[in-house]
């Protein structure tokens, strides 16, 4: 019994130092074949997921991915636009004078949002002066959360990734660099898709752009597509949308992001009456100071409900969703 334990022991040992010769050249490889160590008390901060706000987005910008997303802008998007939402484009000859230049400087768009449909919207909508140099910021912790989702985004909408509640650094940096290199940017000022149907007060990311870049604000606003696919809808309902595009506009010498985001927001609440009355009475009203406010009445509950639905009613958009009852003739 003895003399099986000694071999047994013999056997394990010759194992063990099998396995500690083979192993002993391993000790030799270290960075980049594995982990540099880390000093006790260090602490290393966690590596950037690649998702979110840390997404690159450079290669949906090369040849290849472009003429792809050519393919896909004036194909499924156009058409989607088109049967889903039967947009009426208005004031794109406020925007001649630029369009009309040699080389049409870049500009920032800024509409309002109530649907996903409105970036296939802003998509159609846009002149062509430029529409194939158009890049959308979207909502990192929305389309850019998963890895199937970032890639579709980036390829299909051309969009970056930015902070919907503060516009980052990063984010910053991104877009100045795209509009320096002849780019145009989508930006929604109210930062997400309307939660009731109403407008939310403006963010001052158009307006902080444009002055630091020089870039001219577009003021948008979108009619009709919180009644076909709004926030919380399961399916679309196909109906009809008004795209109102106004001047564009420029900071003023000296004048601070916070003011000049409140004219861009006035601006586009002139738009915003003028697709549900013309032109003329827009300015008018927006002259008194009487203009509807985006963000809706003041009170809240059945009657914010109801006033919505008065709205939706109104100008050319509402005529074709609304029912027209035809009553038996009793005669």
């Amino acid at each position: 019994m003895d003399r099986n334990l000694l071999r047994a022991q013999k056997a394990t040992g010759a194992i063990e130092a099998a396995v500690k010769r083979a192993a002993t050249p391993l000790r030799n490889f270290g960075f980049p074949y594995r982990a540099p160590t880390v000093p006790r008390g260090v602490v290393v901060p966690p590596e950037a997921s690649g998702l979110g706000a840390h997404y690159d987005t450079e290669w949906a910008r090369r040849p290849l991915a472009s003429t792809v997303r050519g393919v896909i802008t004036e194909g499924p998007i156009r058409l989607a636009a088109r049967f889903l939402a039967d947009p009426e484009i208005v004031g794109t000859d406020r925007l001649a004078d630029l369009a009309a230049l040699e080389e049409p400087p870049p500009v920032i768009f800024a509409p309002t949002h109530h649907s996903h449909l409105d970036t296939g919207l802003m998509i159609r909508s846009v002149p062509s002066a430029w529409r194939h140099d158009l890049v959308v910021a979207a909502a990192a912790d929305y389309f850019f959360d998963k890895k199937w989702k970032a890639t579709i985004s980036a390829l299909s909408l051309n969009a970056i990734p930015i902070d919907r509640e503060v516009t980052g650094r990063k984010s910053a940096d991104a877009m100045r660099t795209l509009i320096d290199d002849g780019y145009s940017l989508v930006i929604y000022p109210e930062g997400g898709r309307s939660p009731d149907g109403w407008g939310q007060d403006f963010k001052g990311g158009a307006a902080y752009m444009s002055a630091k870049t020089g870039a001219p604000v577009v003021p948008v606003f979108i009619d009709g597509t919180g009644a076909i696919f709004g926030k919380g809808m399961k399916r679309p309902k196909p109906g009809r949308t008004k795209v109102v595009f106004g001047s564009p506009m420029y900071p003023a010498e000296g004048e601070s992001t916070r003011r000049f985001n409140a004219r861009i927001e006035a601006a586009v609440t002139t738009l915003g009456d003028e697709a549900i009355t013309d032109f003329w009475t827009a300015r008018q009203r927006a002259a008194k100071g009487t203009s509807p406010a985006l963000t809706g009445p003041e009170y809240t509950g059945w009657r914010r409900d109801w006033a919505l639905a008065e709205r939706r009613k109104l100008g050319h958009v509402g005529l074709r969703r609304r029912q027209q009852r035809r009553w038996p003739n009793l005669d």
